[in-house]
This record gives C-alpha cells, sequence and structure tokens, in this order.
C-alpha cells in the first residue's frame, strides 16, 4: 500500500502523474448521468476503452444497458517514482463500477495493433459469450508497429498541400496566451505513415479475425469513432493529414459492410480529449465553442448514449448522405460556427481570457488526468498502487 498527496505537476497540457481517486470519480461522476435501460443480452468489444470517447462508450454501455464483454486499451502501471497513467486509474473503477452492476466486463491491458493481442481477445470472447454483437473501435496512437511486418509508423500533425498559420491557445502559469503555430506540408510518405497508424486497417484486422473465428452474433454492427469539426480546423485537421486517416476509416466502413456486418463510422463532436489537446488550434476551437455553447455543449457521455440508443435499435441511425453517424450536429449547426467564428476571429494575445473559456479549458486538461474533480481532497493522502482488474493486466 502506497499513499501520498499527488500535485499536477507537468509541463504544457502533459502531466507527470495521475490523481486515483479524482480518476475514480470521474468514471462513477460520468456514470451517474446516464438513464438506465432494461439489461439484454448484449455483448461488446471496445478497443480503446481507457480514455476519451472509448472510455465514454464504455461506461455508457454498461450503465445503460448493462453491456458484457472486454475493454482493450494499453495503459502504464504505478512505479516508485511516479503514478500509473489516469487510463489506468479509469478502468480499474470502469471494472468496479461493472461488478456493481453486476455485468461480466474483462479489460485486457496490451497493444491493440499487435495479433497477439486479438488472439488473447477472441480466445477470451469465443469462452465466455461465443461472440460478440457490437465493436467500437476509438484508437488514438502516435505511432504503430506492424507485427505482420516488423515495421514502425508514425503519424504526423501536418497540412496537406501548402503551409498553414493557426491561431491556438496556450497557457503561461496558468494565464491563457493566444499563439501563432505553423504547420509545416506532410511529405507523402509522412501521410501515408499517418493513415496506416490512425486510418482503418487495424479496425479492418480485428473485424476479420472475429469473422474468420466466427465470432460475430446475428445482427452484429460495429462503429469506428472519427470527427469532421469545423472550417477553422480544417487545415490542420480534416483536410490535413489526420483527415487523410479518416478518410481512410472512412473508406475501410464501406469496405467492411458486407456479408452480415454493418460498418459504420460515428462522427462525435468536440470534446477536450489527451489526443485532441496536442492538436495546434483546437484547444482554442473547443473553448470559443463553449463560450458559445455553455452547458448545451454535448459531452462524450452524451454522446455515447445517443451512439448506443442507434446501435442497439432503441433509435433509428442518424445517418448522412455518406452513410455515417453524426453526432455532432450540435457543433456544426450554422448560427453556432457562425458565432464561434465571430470569437476566433476576434481573439487578441489581449482579450483571450475574455473572448474564449481558457479556464474552463485548463480545467478540463486537468480533469483528464484526475485533477479538478469536485468532491475530491488533493490535500489528503491517496492510494497510487491500484491493480488491474483480473488477471489479464500487464
Amino acid at each position: 500500500m502506497t499513499e501520498r498527496v499527488i500535485k499536477p505537476l507537468g509541463r504544457g497540457f502533459l502531466f507527470l502523474d495521475s490523481h486515483p481517486a479524482g480518476c475514480a470519480r470521474l468514471v462513477r461522476d460520468a456514470a451517474a448521468k446516464v438513464d438506465r435501460r432494461a439489461p439484454e443480452r448484449r455483448t461488446a468489444l471496445v478497443i480503446g476503452s481507457s480514455s476519451g470517447y472509448g472510455l465514454a462508450a464504455t461506461i455508457a454501455g454498461l450503465a445503460r444497458y448493462g453491456i458484457d464483454g472486454i475493454g482493450v486499451s494499453f495503459e502504464k502501471a504505478p512505479t516508485a517514482r511516479r503514478t500509473a497513467t489516469a487510463g489506468w486509474y479509469r478502468t480499474a473503477e470502469t471494472a468496479v463500477l461493472a461488478a456493481e452492476f453486476g455485468r461480466e466486463f474483462h479489460f485486457v491491458n496490451a497493444d491493440a495493433f499487435a495479433d497477439t493481442t486479438k488472439t488473447e481477445v477472441l480466445d477470451l470472447i469465443a469462452e465466455r459469450w461465443g461472440g460478440i454483437d457490437h465493436l467500437i473501435y476509438s484508437v488514438a496512437a502516435p505511432r504503430r508497429v506492424d507485427p505482420r511486418t516488423g515495421e514502425t509508423y508514425q503519424s504526423a500533425l501536418k497540412a496537406i498541400g501548402a503551409p498553414h498559420t493557426t491561431k491556438s491557445l496556450a497557457f503561461e502559469d496558468g494565464r491563457p496566451v493566444l499563439q501563432e503555430v505553423g504547420i509545416d506540408v506532410a511529405t507523402e510518405d509522412e501521410i501515408a505513415q499517418t493513415v496506416k497508424v490512425m486510418g482503418g486497417e487495424d479496425w479492418a484486422r480485428w473485424v476479420t479475425a472475429l469473422e474468420e473465428r466466427r465470432l460475430l452474433l446475428p445482427g452484429f454492427n460495429t462503429v469506428a469513432l472519427t470527427y469532421i469539426g469545423s472550417e477553422l480546423t480544417g487545415p490542420i485537421y480534416r483536410q490535413g493529414s489526420i483527415g487523410a486517416a479518416k478518410a481512410d476509416l472512412e473508406q475501410t466502413a464501406r469496405t467492411l459492410g458486407k456479408d452480415g456486418v454493418r460498418a459504420m463510422t460515428s462522427v462525435n463532436g468536440a470534446a477536450v480529449t489527451q489526443a485532441s489537446s496536442a492538436i495546434p488550434g483546437i484547444g482554442l476551437y473547443v473553448s470559443l465553442l463553449h463560450k458559445v455553447l455553455g452547458d448545451s455543449l454535448q459531452t462524450p457521455i452524451q454522446q455515447s448514449v445517443a451512439l448506443w440508443d442507434q446501435l442497439t435499435g432503441e433509435a433509428p441511425f442518424d445517418l448522412d448522405g455518406e452513410g455515417r453517424i453524426r453526432l455532432d450536429r450540435w457543433e456544426l449547426a450554422d448560427d453556432v460556427q457562425a458565432a464561434v467564428r465571430a470569437q476566433w476571429e476576434a481573439a487578441t494575445r489581449d482579450n483571450i481570457a475574455d473572448v474564449a473559456d481558457a479556464g474552463w479549458f485548463l480545467s478540463e486538461v486537468r480533469r483528464l488526468y484526475g485533477f479538478d474533480v469536485p468532491g475530491v481532497d488533493y490535500e489528503a493522502p491517496t492510494e497510487v498502487d491500484v491493480e488491474w482488474p483480473g488477471a489479464r493486466g500487464a
């Protein structure tokens, strides 16, 4: 047992430690916001279940529909010097939550890209349930090792076609600072590598592996979570190297959608996540979006409830002309985007604290690591040696 006081020490939007009690409380608070439905026999596999929208989908599925299944993520255990990663603590609490709901939900801590992980997970599915109803794919990784070639691919945050300069939000001693950030042009190789990391190849391998093992139950459906976003962030996101990967994800959905497999991408709305906070311009955009919408900004847990309602047939699919599930219509409404653009254009180094909801954004980033969570005593020692749930932790 190792208890100590944890402080939010770090640089920029990255923190050295995570707060176990704060991470646990976040899971509890999210689940408490979900209206429950009568559980029915549904089994799901969530790839990327420890953070962001993957975590929200896991919590929403457990709390609303009482799903059984498996969550896969790749987190670091506590060491003598550092706490575990925030996702480690969130997963531990999600497992406790699942047990309280009376559900059988396993968590595997391993590289989702590895064939060995797929074998382990599929063996468990075959042993426990004989198949699954749903697969949610939500992986955001900076690099990927292809287990079949041994080659390592690195994703790039770059523009395509021409360099781009964007306004971006930073903080100095807790004060918001508006910066101009230049975005280089991606080479063809960088674009290709980004597609390899963040495109649809690994998602397709998961579905194919399940299909080959005959583990797809009748009515099976699968979604890969994606984002489109605003024209304001388009050059670095949707029209950039990441956007090329997202386009590949959508093409993969069309390829997978056959022989009893319904495959779609789900376009989520903007949110503060560990992946998005690292992208230039996204922090400023989301802080302006919250300034415009306030509490009307839909959280990942709200969007995940809507996603599960559609996956289970409780509600009809809300599809666009490309066959994508749209959970982001609230964000891209014309009046909302016009208001955000006006704030974006008005933002200067002198007025950024007033124009943007920067304080909210910084607090949301800190909450990703378990800090700034209401009801948590940050002066009290907290146990950092929390075990991974079950015997399958790494």
